[in-house]
Formats: structure tokens, C-alpha cells, sequence
């Protein structure tokens, strides 16, 4: 059977709209990823958070609705938007590397063992970076697919989860986070893009 018939594992589209012969694009993979959490608590090297993760989600953005009554109808528009925390599971380590600089953190944003809170935000927020990777390792370095920087991150609440008799299952840490933006990178190519802003006088859409 001919290698060209390869070219037929798609959907067909108009010769208008694309190559007649063409492949189904990779997907990217979801074990894929890593993340790093810069100037998260105090202790370095924080790369130990990277290595015991074990699952994270992805950034979830949603605009509030702005109704605008009409006669006989209603127009709406985007208002304000609002970046839905992250959530964040770690492996707890018996060194307790992990554990230890979640205890930092968590102290950087109110000490509680003086009960006394950061003085500004700047004081205990960190950046947040899930990178997707290509699955290259060792002497084949993995090549960064996209990155999500998030910014202004803090722990909005952490789980240390449960102990049980009955599971083989180890311990976890799950951490809620909170930011005030978030980016796609490379730039150019998802949110934070530069595209040209248009100025119009009418709410509806269509062009119209």
C-alpha cells in the first residue's frame, strides 16, 4: 500500500481551504509537561516541586456577560474577565523538601505562628510556568511545545490530602493556585499575542 494514503487520516476540506493530500497534525500529549515554580517559599533549590508533581491543570478564563436591552431583544458583550485558579498536586517526599517549602510559602503569605500577615502582595507572589514538552530527554534535550506563564500566583488553599491503611497510594499535597494574569509563549502564538487593535461605534457584531 502506497505511504500516500497516509495523507488521507484527516477530515476533508475544500481544495480552497487546504491541500487536497495532508496528515493529521500530532496532537500534544498530556504527560508531557513540567512545572516550575519561581520565587515560590525561601529554600532553593526549589527544583524538587518540579520533580514531584503529579498532575496540573491548565488555565480556565471566563468573561463575566454585559446585557445590553434592546426593544424586542437583547445584545451582549464580553465584560470583565476572571482567571480561574489552577490546581496543583504534589508527591509528598520523606526528606521533606516539598512539604517544607509549601510551609514556607504559606508562611511568606501570613505567619502563623505570630499571626502576622505580608505587608503587600509583591512580598509573597510568585510565577507560575507549565511548560509542554516534545518527550525528548537525556542527549536529546526536550524542546518547550508552549508555556504558560502565570503571574502574580499566590496559594489561594492547600489539602494535605489524606492517610489511609487500605491504599498503597502515596502521600499528596494539593495546592490551589491564584494569579492575576496569565500568558501563552512563545509570543505570537496564544494569549499575550500582539494583534492589531480595531476601534468601532457599534455593539453588535457581524461586522455589521
Amino acid at each position: 500500500m502506497a505511504i500516500s494514503t497516509l495523507s488521507k487520516f484527516t477530515v476533508p476540506l475544500a481544495n480552497d481551504q487546504s491541500s487536497a493530500s495532508q496528515g493529521l497534525l500530532m496532537p500534544k500529549l498530556q504527560y508531557r509537561f513540567r512545572v516550575i515554580l519561581e520565587n515560590f517559599g525561601v529554600s532553593t533549590p526549589r527544583s524538587e516541586l518540579t520533580k514531584q508533581v503529579i498532575d496540573v491543570t491548565r488555565p480556565n478564563l471566563t468573561f463575566d456577560d454585559v446585557t445590553l436591552d434592546v426593544y424586542n431583544s437583547r445584545v451582549y458583550l464580553a465584560g470583565k474577565h476572571t482567571w480561574e485558579p489552577i490546581t496543583l498536586t504534589l508527591r509528598d517526599d520523606v526528606n521533606n523538601s516539598v512539604s517544607k517549602l509549601v510551609g514556607e510559602q504559606i508562611q511568606k503569605q501570613f505567619d502563623f505562628f505570630e499571626q502576622a500577615s505580608a505587608a503587600s502582595g509583591i512580598d509573597y507572589k510568585f510565577t507560575t510556568k507549565i511548560e509542554m514538552l516534545d518527550g525528548g530527554n537525556g542527549a536529546s534535550v526536550p524542546t518547550v511545545l508552549e508555556t504558560w506563564e502565570l503571574y502574580g500566583s499566590y496559594v489561594n488553599s492547600v489539602n494535605y490530602n489524606t492517610l489511609a491503611y487500605a491504599t498503597s497510594d502515596p502521600v499528596t499535597i494539593t495546592l490551589s493556585i491564584r494569579y492575576d494574569n496569565a500568558v501563552q509563549t512563545p509570543n505570537g502564538t496564544g494569549i499575550g499575542t500582539a494583534l492589531t487593535r480595531t476601534i468601532g461605534s457599534l455593539s453588535t457584531g457581524g461586522g455589521i
